[in-house]
């Protein structure tokens, strides 16, 4: 009877894992380059400011826990490959061909716009690989500098109004292709300096967070695409620059190691 109920247990639990892995799969989500669609005579030195917006944004979203987001340097590397680097916009084709080769089902990508004085503006989409349809387009505009806050806002209504779905009943995960981001943040979050310690006659007030302006956005667009161009001493330079800036700014200080900073 023990041998029995053994078997009957190994039964039901192998049964019930395909389930159980169904249930818990995540859509995978990959965020690609923005494009820089900037106006007015200025327009050019916005060119690398696309890669930094990039980043800032597969951090931020990989705080929420019903989707995986693919690691930029995995991205980076297929579109090195592919040579979609200078190949201009990316568009539904270039994004649904991009996404079946590194596992994704959906892809983000947009566009950002200065209007050279002063305004800035984020557009974001996702199309779906499987269909090429795309969806949820997401427009925010600022006339401040505050680049983090711009980013993080996209960030939550492209978490919030997506609304992607949970992968198919009894459809895989395709990793190893995607993973998620490491533990690191790069949110608005991620830049605030160190709250001061809660007392028990007082709490502290919450710190404020740290505004990052376009022309440190700018900065730290450069040092990846130095070090996406396989320049570690440059990177590391610039990286080293932004830190200074930003102490607390954890993704800077991880690429900054990383080039031997």
């Amino acid at each position: 009877m023990k041998s029995i109920s053994k078997g009957m247990l190994a039964l039901v639990a192998a049964l019930s894992a395909p389930a159980i892995v169904a249930a818990q799969a995540k859509p995978v989500v990959a965020v690609l380059s923005f494009d820089n669609n900037s106006i007015g005579k200025d327009h050019a030195d916005f060119d690398g400011v696309g890669k930094g917006i990039a980043e800032l944004l597969i951090n931020d979203m990989s705080n929420n826990p019903n989707v995986k987001v693919v690691e930029r340097d995995r991205i980076q590397a297929l579109v090195t490959e592919q040579n979609l680097t200078k190949a201009g916009s990316i568009d539904a084709q270039t994004a649904v061909k991009l996404g079946k080769l590194i596992g994704a089902q959906y892809m983000i990508y947009g566009g950002f716009m200065s209007n050279g004085q002063g305004t800035y503006v984020l557009t974001g989409r996702a199309t779906n690989v499987e269909t090429g349809a795309i969806t949820n387009p997401v427009k925010i505009t600022s006339k401040g500098e505050d680049v983090l806050a711009l980013i993080n806002e996209l960030s939550m209504k492209l978490n919030t109004e997506m609304k992607l779905p949970a992968l198919r009943v009894g459809e895989a995960s395709p990793a190893p292709a995607a993973q998620s981001v490491p533990a690191a943040k790069t949110s608005v979050a991620e830049a605030k300096p160190a709250a001061a310690p809660k007392t028990e006659a007082k709490p502290a007030s919450k710190a404020a967070p740290v505004k990052m302006d376009m022309r440190s956005a700018m900065l730290y667009s450069k040092a990846l695409e130095a070090e996406d161009a396989h320049q570690p001493k440059q990177a590391a330079d610039l990286f080293r620059q932004v830190v200074a800036k930003f102490p607390t700014f954890e993704s800077a200080k991880q690429h900054l190691a990383k080039n031997g900073g």
